[in-house]
């Protein structure tokens, strides 16, 4: 096979370098599926490895890309056959094996994902990780109890991947949305997706937050940790699910033991790394069918390959909204 592009990450005096290098099959990592990449996708921590702004990246060189879509063209695993669409996110892929961002990719079949039959290669990286997360929040924020009519749900964060994602998931599922944004510009963005209303951090005082205040949410997720977790925690109602699915804000959490003893909220932690396969694909199988998105595309922003390194700052310094696809043949 001829050598093709791949966006790889290297460390220099102790600093992240990352360009466009010229690879072979037998240069990527082992793997028993040998996958031509069709789509892939920027997420937050992709900028962050890319740029070393977070110590993401565990092993240089690595092909960065945490998410990918394509078709197999070589499976030593009976899994999987030539032809085969599939999709691959989470795990060491991108972070400590050579991921995404390449037009060829060589990933264990353990990590690799039956792409469901209704779902498009274009659609598995419009969702990618940020749709995955949301998706995995909300089932193991129903399998607490939460149902439409249950009350208002939050979502912070609303603007980003996880969170548009979120919003558009569980108003397609009949939920009152309430999306928390810091951004009011994005309010007719929010509603468009679903939110029956947007909610600006500035009008939350996060300076005094009680252990227990008003008992609003039915259920919630949550992009930022910090303080607007604890906030949230001491405003969710009687044994009301609350998703910890990022820490934009902040890694730490200052709160009590008070919403969880006396309102029994469930604070779910939501890794959608180390996912078990059987969840995994039952999570993807719903965002193909009841869970699926109905605006992607109004969420969805599509670059071509070459355009990579122009959006990761875009990440960092907060001036993206939804989702960017990697188109590898553009």
């Amino acid at each position: 096979m001829d050598k093709f592009r791949v966006y790889r990450l290297r460390e220099a005096d102790r600093k992240v370098v990352a360009g466009f290098e010229q690879s072979t099959i037998d240069e990527l990592d082992p793997g028993e599926v040998t996958i031509r990449v069709a789509y892939s996708g920027v997420n937050y921590k992709d900028a962050l490895a890319a740029t070393g702004a977070g110590r993401i990246i565990r092993r240089f060189p690595c092909v960065g890309g945490i998410d990918l879509a394509g078709t197999v063209v070589e499976s030593s695993d009976a899994r999987f056959a030539k032809g085969d669409a599939v999709l691959a996110t989470s795990y060491d892929i991108g972070v400590a094996h050579d991921g995404g961002y390449g037009e060829y990719a060589r990933i264990k079949a353990d990590w690799v994902v039956p792409m469901p039959k209704a779902m498009s290669l274009f659609d598995a990286m419009a969702l990618g990780t940020a749709g995955f997360t949301a998706g995995l929040a909300v089932v193991r924020m129903e399998h607490e109890g939460l149902r439409p009519g249950g009350g208002p749900v939050a979502v912070t964060g609303a603007t980003g991947g996880v969170g548009s994602i979120a919003v558009d998931i569980l108003a397609g599922l009949g939920h009152h949305v309430v999306a928390i944004t810091g951004k009011a510009a994005e309010s007719d963005y929010l509603t468009g997706l679903g939110a029956k209303e947007v909610k600006l951090r500035s009008s939350i005082d996060l300076t005094q937050i009680k252990p227990l205040d008003k008992a609003t949410w039915a259920g919630a997720v949550d992009n930022l940790g910090g303080e607007m977790l604890a906030w949230l925690a001491s405003t969710m109602a009687i044994g009301a699910p609350l998703a910890a699915v990022g820490l934009a804000a902040s890694m730490n959490l200052n709160t009590t033991v008070a919403p969880f003893i006396l309102r029994g909220v469930s604070l779910l932690g939501v890794d959608s790394v180390n996912c078990l396969m059987a969840q995994r694909q039952a999570v993807w199988q719903r965002l193909a069918t009841d869970m699926r998105p109905r605006h992607l595309a109004q969420l969805t922003r599509t670059i071509p390959f070459d355009d990579l390194p122009r959006v990761f700052d875009d990440f960092i310094q907060a001036r993206v909204r939804g989702r960017i696809v990697v188109d590898m043949a553009a």
